[in-house]
């Protein structure tokens, strides 16, 4: 679950981390009621959206007078945001948000990360934060300081006096910049968070240490109680939000191949599968090891109502979730479908021949696969017409 900036904020000041105060704007007429009640004559405007590389796509302004904050909103509210992270779709910018300027002297990066091969957090420091962070990462990684903090505990001294030495701060400023690194720590334990980032962590020309920019994501698995930190439903498309509703597993993909797949591993594999065949795929669609017919019904009315999508490959390895019980949803969602695609079944474990022998009895025009590189072959050929 990803939260806006603003929604991100509000979770840091509830835990006691200064942040800066503003205000959210919808509408021009906004502006200058905004900047009387936060005693500004000025600002900063941000488009709330669920993306980094906002500044370099032009949704973050600074603006004198409420004039030119009001012609700043005109302009950006209903807008696509298009980033290097959205890709061409972008965001539609629905609200701003207004903060006070910050006088920078220093912009840093910090980060708090689920290191998966590690398997434990992770935290970056980098002495040059802003817009270039990601170039920064791929192109001179000697430039970035990670350490794996210890969970249930402050970071340790040795910890946070390597990175003061890393990012160059000392004296009053050293101390103000353990207590807000040790906060965020907390923050990132204390609500389930898989990604903490700010950036930029500033130096102000005071030299205290400024949360300016917040990027939040809670991990999915803890939304059952996180989630009146956001809205649950916000940066999902309405195919995952309805999958969600049916227990599956779906992520909305740019690929042509529609995938539905039992357990994560295989989801994975799958993909990797399409891309090997030389297609992309559309979805990432676990069914789980509990789905019934009218489930697998639903996940391949899902998966149809994406227009991209070319060809469906069912791949499918039979243990909790038995092969009769996918064929039989196919069958149904076929039938009741009549999709215009090829669709392409390869099924393995439990009950595999009576989960073939329904499929082979249906008469519907369905390509069945024997092992995953027969499936590979038959993909390649079906999304090019010519496999039936």
């Amino acid at each position: 679950m990803k939260l806006l900036e603003s929604e991100a904020k509000a979770v840091l000041r509830s835990h006691g981390l200064k942040v800066p105060v503003g205000a959210l704007i919808s509408a021009p007429q906004e502006v200058e009621s905004a900047l009387s009640g936060l005693g500004l004559s000025g600002g900063v405007l941000k488009a709330m959206v669920f993306t980094g590389g906002r500044g370099k796509a032009g949704g973050v302004k600074l603006f004198d007078g409420a004039a030119a904050g009001a012609a700043i909103v005109k302009e950006l509210i209903g807008t696509t945001l298009v980033t290097h992270q959205t890709g061409p779709a972008g965001e539609v910018v629905n609200q701003l948000l207004l903060e006070p300027k910050t006088a920078i002297a220093r912009e840093l990066y910090c980060a708090f990360l689920l290191d998966r091969e590690a398997n434990t957090p992770v935290v970056i420091f980098c002495a040059e934060g802003g817009m270039e962070i990601e170039d920064l990462a791929e192109n001179q990684p000697e430039k970035l300081l990670r350490m794996h903090p210890p969970v249930g505990h402050d970071l340790w001294d040795f910890q946070i006096n390597r990175a003061l030495a890393f990012l160059g701060i000392s004296g009053e400023t050293a101390k103000e910049f353990a207590a807000v690194v040790n906060g965020l720590w907390k923050v990132y334990q204390a609500e389930d968070a898989s990604m903490l980032e700010i950036n930029p962590l500033v130096i102000d020309k005071e030299d205290h240490v400024v949360i300016l920019d917040c990027k939040f994501i809670v991990d999915d698995n803890a939304e059952f109680r996180r989630g009146h930190l956001g809205n649950t439903e916000a940066d999902k498309t309405e195919a995952e939000i309805e999958a969600g509703k049916w227990g599956l597993s779906y992520v909305s993909l740019d690929g042509t191949v529609g995938c539905m797949v039992n357990g994560a591993g295989l989801a994975m594999a799958t993909l990797d599968l399409a891309v090997q065949a030389g297609l992309q795929p559309a979805n990432f669609l676990d069914v789980g090891g509990s789905a019934n017919e009218a489930a697998v019904t639903k996940a391949f009315e899902i998966i149809l109502t994406d227009p991209k999508v070319e060809v469906i490959f069912v791949n499918i390895f039979g243990g909790i979730m038995k092969c009769d019980i996918i064929a039989q949803g196919v069958i149904n969602a076929t039938r009741k479908l009549s999709p215009k695609v090829p669709i392409v079944v390869r099924l393995q474990g439990t009950n595999v021949e009576l989960g073939q022998k329904l499929l082979n009895e249906s008469g519907l025009a369905l390509i069945s696969a024997d092992g995953l590189v027969d499936a590979a072959e038959k993909l390649s050929q079906a999304a090019k017409g010519g496999a039936r």
